[in-house]
C-alpha cells in the first residue's frame, strides 16, 4: 500500500494568499527556512496506478501536475484518480470535486450520511456534477461496516467518528450529526500495516485513542501549535478548539498525547498545518522540539510505504 501526500497544509494553502503573518511573508521573500504548501490531501494505491483521493482539495489541478501517478495518460483522457473519499463536508475537502467534473463516467464517490447531505443542499455539489460527469455515492456506515474499494482490492478502510461540527454552511450546523466529520484507518490486508489518519482532531475520544494505538502510521492533525494562536496575531476571535482542531503544545496538546502511544516503530507525522503554525519554519525551536519527541511534520510530495 503506497500513500501520498498531496496537500500537507490547513485550509487557504502555505502562503495563504491574504495573509502577511511572519510565516507567509517570510516564505514568500525567501527570509524563513520553509516550503509552501497545498491543501491537505492524500491518495492511497496499491498497484500504483489506481488511487483512492481522500478528500478533494481546491488545490487538486496542481497536485495532480505535481504528481504524475494521478495522470498515467494510458488513453486521450485519463485520470489515476478511481474514485474519491471526503472526511467531512469542509470547503477546502471538497471543491477540489468540482475540477474532476471532465470525467467521462460518473465519479465514485464515499460520504457518510450526513455529508452527502450537506452536498446536496447546502453546498449542492452533486446537483452541479450531475450536469457534467455525475456522481456514483457510495455509502460510508459510520462505526458500521468496513469500507471495500473495489480499486483497492486488498485494503480495507475503517471509518472513525470523531466529534465535530458540520461547515458553517450546513444545515444541521448548530445540530451536529454522528458522521459529519470521520478519521479513517487504512489496512494492508497483505502486511497488516496500519495507517490512521485524521487531519481534524478536536477532541481524542477512548475510541479515537484506540485507534491511533493500533497504527503503524499516524497521520493526524497539525493545525495550530497553541490554541490561541490566531488570536494573538490578530486573525480571527477563535481558538484552535473552537475550530475543531488539538494544538501540539500544552497540556493536554498533541504532542503529549503522542507521548502517550509507546507502540514501537509508529511513525508520528502532524498533517494539515496552519499556514501560522511555526512548525512550518524547519530551523525554528518548536520543530526542534518535535524532532526531539518523535514526531515528523509532514510536506507535499512525500510518500509512505506499508
Amino acid at each position: 500500500m503506497k500513500m501520498c501526500v498531496l496537500g500537507s497544509s490547513a485550509g487557504g494553502g502555505f502562503p495563504q494568499w491574504n495573509c502577511n503573518c511572519r510565516n507567509c511573508d517570510g516564505v514568500r521573500r525567501g527570509t524563513i527556512a520553509a516550503r509552501a504548501r497545498t491543501q491537505s490531501s492524500i491518495a492511497v494505491s496499491e498497484n500504483g496506478e489506481d488511487w483512492l483521493l481522500v478528500n478533494a482539495s481546491p488545490d487538486i489541478l496542481a497536485q495532480i501536475a505535481a504528481n504524475p501517478e494521478l495522470q498515467p495518460a494510458r488513453k486521450t483522457r485519463d485520470t489515476g484518480i478511481a474514485a474519491v473519499i471526503v472526511m467531512d463536508a469542509q470547503i477546502d475537502h471538497v471543491t477540489g470535486l468540482l475540477m474532476l467534473r471532465e470525467r467521462g463516467t460518473p465519479l465514485p464517490l464515499y460520504t457518510t450520511d450526513a455529508v452527502w447531505q450537506d452536498l446536496s443542499t447546502g453546498f449542492p455539489l452533486t446537483k452541479i456534477l450531475s450536469h457534467y460527469c455525475g456522481v456514483e455515492h457510495r455509502h460510508i456506515a459510520v462505526g458500521g461496516a468496513r469500507i471495500s474499494v473495489p480499486e483497492l482490492p486488498h485494503v480495507t478502510i475503517d471509518a472513525i467518528p470523531l466529534s465535530s461540527k458540520a461547515p458553517p454552511y450546513s444545515p444541521h450546523r448548530d445540530a451536529p450529526e454522528t458522521g459529519d466529520n470521520i478519521g479513517l484507518m487504512f489496512t494492508n490486508n497483505a502486511s497488516g500495516k496500519r495507517v490512521f489518519y485524521a487531519p481534524g482532531l478536536g477532541a481524542l475520544e477512548s475510541h479515537v485513542l484506540d485507534a491511533m494505538r493500533e497504527a503503524d502510521l499516524l497521520l493526524v492533525d497539525g493545525t495550530v501549535w497553541t490554541d490561541d494562536e490566531m488570536i494573538r496575531l490578530g486573525l480571527t476571535n477563535k481558538t484552535g478548539k473552537d475550530m475543531g482542531h488539538l494544538a501540539q503544545s500544552g497540556p493536554g496538546g498533541m504532542i503529549e498525547v503522542l507521548d502517550s502511544i509507546d507502540r514501537a516503530h509508529v511513525r508520528k507525522v502532524l498533517i494539515h498545518i496552519n499556514n501560522t503554525n511555526p512548525i512550518l519554519i524547519e530551523d525554528g525551536p518548536e520543530r526542534r522540539t518535535l524532532t526531539e519527541h518523535g514526531i515528523e511534520v509532514a510536506h507535499d510530495g512525500i510518500t509512505f510505504e506499508l
